[in-house]
Order: structure tokens, then sequence, then C-alpha cells
């Protein structure tokens, strides 16, 4: 990845505007460096401020790490329910579920290296964060298919748990393995794999029929 560029030094923006730009320096940082090697320094450099004003937004590294982590896992579980609420067409919610997991690995920001390749995992509120991404990304595919199948809600929850599983695991293959072939057609292909599964399961009115 390219090093971003420094931010020349500007007007005093509104608070929220320039939480925004602090956030925005600091996730280049930490993606480009990781949690441990990234200074408080650079970031105030990358985002055209003294340290000072970057303190009075994050009292820590610690702060400003956690809080860029909340809102990438939460941008994460809003795309999966985003994804699910597009369609009640059960095959096109896979996809469409697929596409947005793919969607966030494929990133330019590359924010996902943060959430799936933290190097600060042993904080015990980063694990939160992670393990609540997790569960918020599976609950939500556990209400359609135990809404649809009438299966116990553990068995659901169990289903969820293994395509967010496929998910993840795969969409970070592809990233890793330089894009080998285009976004969609990795993500459609992920999704027939997973509705060939999923599909399987009879709807709750007993017709056969998408889970």
């Amino acid at each position: 990845m390219a090093a971003p560029e420094v931010r020349p030094r500007g007007a005093r923006l509104p608070r929220s505007a320039r939480r925004t730009q602090l956030l925005g320096a600091a996730r280049e940082v930490f993606v480009a460096q990781g949690y441990h090697a990234a200074a408080m320094d650079e970031i105030a450099e990358r985002a055209g401020v003294s340290k000072p004003v970057l303190y009075q937004h994050f009292p820590s590294k610690r702060d400003l790490y956690l809080a860029l982590l909340e809102q990438h896992t939460h941008e994460l579980v809003e795309a999966t329910r985003r994804a699910l609420a597009s369609t009640t067409d059960n095959k096109q919610r896979v996809a469409a579920a697929m596409e947005a997991f793919y969607a966030f690995i494929d990133s330019e920001s590359e924010s996902f290296r943060l959430v799936f390749e933290s190097d600060f995992t042993n904080d015990p509120e980063v694990r939160e964060l992670l393990e609540r991404m997790q569960r918020g990304c599976a609950e939500a595919i556990a209400e359609v298919i135990e809404e649809d199948t009438g299966l116990p809600a553990i068995q659901a929850h169990l289903l969820a748990v293994g395509l967010t599983g496929i998910s993840h695991v795969t969409a970070r293959w592809w990233i890793q393995a330089g894009r080998p072939i285009p976004r969609d057609s990795a993500a459609a292909l992920v999704a027939h794999l997973s509705w060939r599964g999923i599909g399987g399961f009879p709807k709750a009115d007993g017709k056969a029929g998408p889970a």
C-alpha cells in the first residue's frame, strides 16, 4: 500500500469533522504499522494537527484505536443487516450478504486489517469489540434462518456462525491471494456454495423451498 499523503495544517474544524479527520489519519497509520508500532506523533502529523489537538479528542493511542475499531466493526454488522433487509428472496439474501463481506474486505482503506488482523487482541476491550462484531453478524443471519425455517434458535445460530465463517475466511483468502478473480465473481461463487447448503432446509410453512 502506498504511503498516504501528510495533510497540511488547515483552518479550525467543527469537533465532529475534526474527529472524523483524526480517525481517518489514525486508520492509515494503524493499517500500515499495526497498533504497537504506530505513534501518536505520526498520526498527528498525518492529520495535519498538533499533538495537543489530537489528545483533546483522544486521550491515548488506545482510546483512538478502540474508537476506530468500534467504527469499523459496527460498519460490518450494519452492512450485513442492510444486505439481509435488501430483499425477501433468500437466495438473493445470501448473495447480498456475501457481497457485503467481500466489499468490506476489498475497501480501499484496508480497514479490514484492523478487524481481522489486529495485533492488539490481548486487550480485553479489543477482544470484546471483535467478539461483538462476530455475534452481531451471526445474530442478524440467525434471525432470518430461525424465522424462515422454524429451527430452534441455537440451531439457527450455529448455521449462521458457519455462514459468517465461510464469508470471513474466503474473503480474506481472496484478498491475500491478490484478488485472483473479480470480486463479484468470487462473492457469487461462495454465495452459491453457501446457498447449496442453507437452501436445503425447508421453510417453516412445510413447503419445500429456500431456508
